[in-house]
């Protein structure tokens, strides 16, 4: 039975052209970049000539604004809480602002600054389709505002947030501007000044790069306290023996993500509609999640009534389809996707959501074999549930959803 993989926004599998890069930084050129002799000095050049690469495909000023991190997870801690230390001691706890439909990594940072640290934390509502209004974010604005952070495109729903306005707002009120552009690295233009940040967020598990690397762009003139302390490495931001392969990877898998954005979000998105349409319109009571056009070229997040998603991603799962039913740093709970709930779903529809993120190997052929079988998985399901929601009394922040 072949594997049928449709959980790319959780993470995607390492592409042979960036393999082929990094293997002979694992055993041959094995160098540390700190060191200073002809070995050491080569694995430093590849990180240097990385380091350019990513500056020239995110219009960054300078090298030394690009930073090498661990994970996504770590350069959203390093933006925030780094900015957080140095300006603390000159204006105590501030105030910052996101949004309610955030990735883990921004919403328990936020929390701990708030809980542990005295932050004044505001947290952005969206309208049913997940999208943030730039109006919102300046209306919170205050005279201790510190930061902004709001995601560039979301990992649930795939709603693309307005960061361009939100960015414009931010400048003219003197705020700093952070974005986890995550989702966004292979698939929507990354230059820093059409987008008009501060500080964004990239990791290499969302592109075809390897697990366990991420980066920080910052403006050069924005200081940091480092999370890590040790030896001095990137910039003095984060200590530690730098990962070369792991950072050659990053950049190949970015350089080529851009290079073939434009042709392969074409191609993702006739296989998206080929999805939704063979659900929505075979599977009664479903309807889409997150914004009909603003949304990322491979994600369907899809609600099908009744039941519950987890229940519907196991039963596909036996047809070898792995699908996801939130964010895959939140599936050991039971609870509903904060998310979904943040657009206004009621509990009880919101547990019934799957979510597609289709990916580089994805075919027509995948496409057809979930809509066969999904169908009698549902009418299995809701044979045995105790809920039967009311599709013509459902609203979603007083707005009927129209479902088949």
């Amino acid at each position: 039975m072949k594997e049928i993989y449709l959980d790319h926004a959780a993470t995607t599998y390492v592409r042979d052209e960036v393999l082929g890069v990094m293997n002979k930084y694992f055993q041959d050129e094995y160098g540390n970049p700190g060191s200073f002799h002809t070995i050491g000095l080569r694995s430093k050049r590849v990180i240097d000539s990385s380091r350019e690469l990513v500056r020239d495909i995110i219009n960054a000023k300078r090298t030394d604004e690009i930073i090498f991190t661990g994970s996504g997870t770590e350069s959203v801690n390093l933006a925030i809480k780094g900015l957080v230390e140095k300006l603390e001691p000159l204006y105590g706890p501030a105030h910052i602002i996101t949004s309610t439909i955030e990735h883990e990594a921004v919403i328990e940072t936020l929390n701990y600054l708030e809980k542990e640290r005295g932050y004044s934390v505001t947290r952005v509502p969206v309208d049913k389709y997940g999208l943030v209004n730039p109006k919102d974010v300046e209306d919170a604005i205050r005279e201790d505002t510190i930061l902004v952070t709001i995601m560039y495109a979301n990992n649930e729903i795939g709603t693309i947030q307005p960061i361009e306005q939100i960015g414009k707002i931010c400048r003219k009120k003197k705020v700093l501007f952070h974005t986890d552009a995550c989702q966004a690295g292979g698939v929507l233009d990354l230059n820093v000044e059409n987008l008009k940040v501060d500080m964004m967020t990239l990791n290499g598990s969302k592109i075809y790069g390897p697990k366990g690397i991420g980066m920080l762009y910052k403006k050069n003139s924005i200081k940091l306290v480092p999370l890590i302390h040790g030896g001095g490495q990137e910039f003095g931001y984060r200590s530690g023996t730098q990962n070369v392969a792991f950072i050659i990877g990053f950049s190949e898998a970015l350089r080529l993500g851009q290079a073939e954005r434009f042709w392969e979000t074409k191609r993702l998105l006739e296989l998206r509609r080929m999805l939704e349409d063979g659900i929505l319109k075979n599977i009664p009571k479903t309807f889409l999640n997150g914004h009909p056009t603003k949304r990322l070229p491979n994600n369907a997040n899809i609600t099908i009534s009744d039941i519950e998603g987890e229940a519907m991603m196991l039963y596909l799962n036996e047809y070898g389809i792995c699908t996801s039913s939130g964010s895959a740093c939140t599936s050991l709970t039971l609870e509903p996707s904060h998310v979904i709930l943040a657009m206004g779903l009621p509990y009880e529809v919101a547990h019934g959501t799957l979510r597609f993120t289709l990916g580089r190997k994805t075919t027509k052929k995948d496409i057809e074999k979930i809509i066969e079988v999904l169908p009698g998985i549902v009418e299995t399901l809701r044979k045995i549930s105790p809920v039967n929601v009311n599709m013509d009394k459902l609203e979603i922040q007083g707005e009927k959803v129209y479902a088949n």
